[in-house]
């Protein structure tokens, strides 16, 4: 299934009173869908500064593909696109631009790079459409239409079907609606995705585009500025934006798969570059994709979020990246072929840390449980009795993950996981003795010997950490055939087994030689206690889903005259507030950083790394002249800013607008002093930091002297 039916909860009703001027949540929370907006939102939007009709927001796109004597009307939502999968972009050019993060488009520039042509180092510029660099499963969609369907899921019986049978039910009718949408336009697809914990169900059309260029990236040092110091820190200095091009068929004018006679696109709409700038108060809206937040989760489920998962993940995840930092730092091939997967890593570990903190600074957990007992009409025992069933095999889960499945980004992980979960099965497919299994030759994305030493760590910090009866059976001849040496055993199947040989076929059947060989063994020992955690977490997993959903359907019910909004499952949101900074601990930390905290983390770069710039990019800010991106309150070229929209994963890339609509930023991180906001939002404390578009544009002009794309973009 492409899919199970998880908590998408609508509110936290104890933790996030809704009502202000006039009953409605607070402007800087709320992560709201466009297509059925309340009325009471847009009028506060309205109060608040907002400049343009509500139509303005949103339009059904495959209502006037229908009639193509009505022209299309632009809204700010058409430009706005999932960036493949995981981030958020924006088309800001009549030729297909679009801008996101830097760190959203970190594995394409350095699946480009090499030592001799290092673009995470140095950067990245298509001086002509020719230059622009294609790749491969990198995609942008956008959002043509969303509707309520759960009154059709009702009338299919959906309410009386078990849990299986439901999300059968969910495939069969977006398959069904996707063949319609089809009848419009072949390119459209459709995805039902489940709202306010499963109360509601949202389809949602898309078109996908797949040729998708790098055009333009800052040098590492600008575009992760600051590093693994300054992640979900502030203030910020970094410039995180990345630059990408549509390309489209040249004769229908819509996706195609790559071409080198593929045209860039031209799009309907595109969203205007403001060099205006801000200042403290101003209405701001941000749209995007967020991920996932649990803002109704019991603290059961906030405690379990605690100890068995963030507790484990940011354990593993930083002894793990102790050992690929030292390989990184002493080989640029290595650090290339990793930088990504350490990034990756990085980000959530410190996530990690950093919500705990905040879980226990705030006292989230105590909270939620007095209030929950106010719900007299609910039980907590039955949900905290299944909770505490789980505890011990959910924390196993986490090691288990984090240590060993694809996740873990190990080579020797992801084979061992890929050769289990199921490969695609080559050869004659009439005859099984010559049909075999085979991995595609990826030598150039990993190194030998840190993927070694990872895995030998790994295999040792799950056994200190984990219960006897959740260690896999190959520990055993660790102990048997290498006398407790995990890296002599991890060195023999990188020597000698077959799943770690170059374009080895793998036989189908399995015989004598395969039961024998170590790395077969590996994956099936993890197969076996993957399979043991799977039989105590699923038989417990459907029981809290039903708990939770009951309790969330008690906490709607006691605000059942107020609009709400869900919790973020990566469909398109908006949300809006004002630019703002925030006062912690008798500290103003202000709302906006310029070039001059710059320069002064930048001579700290020799003790710290984050902070270290190349000496033609530190030559770039000696000059002091900004011109018209100049700002008007600090009188010189801002860096980032803040807002308190309401943003989490996901929204990265995320076009950050004025009142008018017009770009003045993009979102790429929240803040240290409220990462448990995905859980509980502190309207006092949660920010959205954003870089400033000016700082963009100044990279793009004074370093890469891109100034086609500039007059592109209407910036003069």
């Amino acid at each position: 299934m492409k899919r199970i039916l998880v908590v998408l909860v609508a509110l936290n009703y104890f933790f996030l009173p809704y009502i202000l001027k006039g009953g409605i949540s607070r402007a800087d929370e709320g992560m709201w869908t466009l297509y059925n907006l309340p009325d009471a939102v847009y009028k506060q939007m309205r109060a608040e500064g907002f400049m343009l009709p509500k139509e303005a927001l949103y339009n059904d796109l495959t209502n006037y593909s229908l009639h193509s004597e009505h022209a299309i009307i632009p809204t700010l939502s058409s430009a706005v696109v999932n960036f493949s999968g995981f981030c958020t972009g924006e088309v800001v050019s009549p030729k297909g631009l679009v801008l996101t993060n830097h760190h959203c488009g970190f594995e394409a520039i350095r699946s480009h790079s090499t030592v001799e042509h290092d673009y995470m180092k140095d950067g990245f510029y298509a001086e002509s459409y020719e230059q622009e660099l294609p790749n491969e499963n990198m995609f942008v969609a956008f959002m043509k239409k969303q509707e309520d369907v759960t009154d059709k899921l009702r009338q299919l019986g959906f309410d009386s079907l078990d849990f299986y049978s439901k999300e059968a039910l969910i495939d069969s009718l977006e398959e069904a609606m996707s063949c319609d949408v089809k009848n419009i336009d072949p390119t459209y697809y459709v995805e039902i995705n489940a709202f306010f914990e499963g109360n509601a169900f949202y389809a949602t059309t898309y078109q996908r585009y797949s040729d998708v260029r790098l055009v333009f990236a800052p040098p590492k040092s600008i575009g992760k500025f600051g590093g693994d110091t300054d992640n979900w820190m502030w203030p910020r200095q970094t410039c995180d934006f990345s630059v990408f091009r549509i390309y489209v068929d040249p004769l229908t004018g819509g996706p195609a798969e790559y071409s080198p006679k593929n045209v860039p696109m031209l799009p309907d709409n595109w969203l205007w570059v403001s060099t205006n700038g801000y200042k403290e108060g101003d209405f701001a809206m941000v749209m995007g994709y967020p991920g996932s937040t649990s803002r109704y989760l019991s603290s059961y489920g906030i405690e379990e979020m605690r100890n068995c998962i963030n507790d484990p993940r940011q354990q593993v995840r930083g002894v793990k990246q102790k050992v690929m930092k030292k390989h990184m730092d002493a080989s640029e091939a290595v650090r290339i072929k990793y930088d990504s997967k350490y990034a990756q890593s990085a980000n959530y570990w410190k996530n990690a840390i950093g919500m705990n903190k905040c879980i226990d600074s705030v006292g989230i957990v105590r909270q939620k449980r007095t209030m929950e007992t106010k719900l007299t009409s609910w039980d907590s025992t039955t949900l905290k009795n299944l909770y505490a069933k789980r505890a011990e095999a959910m924390r196993a889960n986490t090691f288990f993950s984090e240590s060993f499945s694809y996740r873990s980004g190990n080579e020797l992980a992801v084979r061992a996981t890929k050769f289990y979960s199921g490969m695609p099965v080559l050869g004659d497919s009439t005859k099984v003795k010559k049909q075999y299994l085979q991995f595609k030759d990826n030598s150039d994305q990993w190194d030998r010997d840190l993927d070694v030493e990872t895995m030998a760590i790994m295999i040792e910090n799950y056994r200190s950490h984990v219960p006897e009866k959740y260690i896999p059976s190959f520990y055993k001849r660790i102990d048997k055939e290498f006398h407790g040496d995990y890296r002599a055993y991890v060195e023999a199947i990188w020597n000698n087994s077959v799943l770690m040989k170059k374009n080895a076929k793998i036989p189908l059947r399995m015989t004598r030689k395969l039961q024998k060989d170590l790395g077969i063994d590996f994956s099936m020992s993890l197969v076996e206690t993957l399979a043991d955690l799977k039989i105590i977490l699923d038989d417990i997993r459907d029981s809290i889903r039903e708990e939770e959903r009951i309790l969330c359907a008690e906490k709607l019910r006691a605000e059942e005259n107020l609009p709400h909004y869900s919790d973020a499952n990566f469909t398109l949101r908006m949300t809006y507030g004002q630019v703002e900074g925030y006062v912690l601990n008798g500290g103003d930390f202000g709302y906006y950083t310029t070039i001059r905290s710059m320069r002064e983390k930048m001579q700290k770069g020799g003790d710290i790394r984050d902070y270290y710039v190349e000496p033609r990019v530190r030559q770039l800010f000696d000059a002091d002249v900004y011109g018209i991106l100049d700002d008007k309150v600090s009188n010189t070229l801002n860096m980032c800013f803040l807002t308190n929209n309401d943003i989490t994963g996901g929204n990265s890339g995320s076009p950050v607008l004025d009142s008018h609509g017009h770009l003045i930023g993009l979102a790429f991180d929240g803040n240290w002093d409220s990462l448990s906001s995905d859980i509980f939002f502190d309207t006092s404390l949660a920010r959205c930091i954003n870089v400033d578009i000016r700082y963009v544009l100044y990279m793009m002009k004074a370093w890469g002297n891109a100034t086609r794309l500039l007059q592109e973009m209407g910036i003069e």
